[in-house]
């Protein structure tokens, strides 16, 4: 009984470790929202590089607006992707079972969170249009951001406490 107990609390001290959930099939059902947020802040930091980077790529670059946001979309997969493999790997796993692991755990999140920004910044009058050094830009793509995070928290939640998501990525940092 003693052992179970030290279990529990050492599993209970890794369950916010790395900003992941519990692992694969344990505790089911158990996840926290700050659990769910703290993968979902990991998902967005991903999302976020790459989509700033497409859209001040696309932007500089004079594209239109369907190519610039496909660029977008692209780099925040890559980099959501990039920072789960980084610390996958670290961990001493193979980069075949790394790179199973990272689609498995992020593309759900990636793809919500990408449809809601893109989403709001294409429904925001001139957001479109808004250039690099217009505040508009800048604003709506913080906004569409934030948006993002709130409607992907529950999505996460959700998928943790179903032993998915970023749960399978918390089993290799142990």
């Amino acid at each position: 009984m003693e052992q179970a107990h030290a279990d529990h609390e050492h599993h209970q001290h890794h369950g916010g470790h790395g900003g992941h959930g519990h692992g694969a099939g344990s505790h089911a059902g158990k996840a926290s929202w700050a659990m769910a947020a703290r993968a979902t802040l990991h998902c967005l930091t991903g999302c976020a590089i790459g989509e700033v980077l497409g859209m001040v790529i696309g932007t500089a670059l004079g594209w239109g607006n369907v190519s610039t946001m496909a660029l977008a979309i692209v780099l925040a997969f890559f980099f959501g992707y990039a920072l789960t493999l980084r610390g996958i790997l670290s961990a001493g796993v193979g980069l075949r079972t790394a790179i199973r692991v990272a689609l498995a755990a992020d593309t759900l999140s990636i793809a919500v969170m990408e449809l809601i920004d893109n989403g709001v910044i294409a429904l925001w009058p001139g957001a479109m249009d808004a250039h690099l050094s217009e505040p508009l830009f800048w604003a709506v793509l913080a906004l569409s951001l934030v948006v993002a995070f709130v409607v992907t928290v529950p999505v996460n939640k959700w998928m943790i406490g179903r032993g998915k998501g970023h749960a399978v990525v918390h089993q290799y940092h142990h």
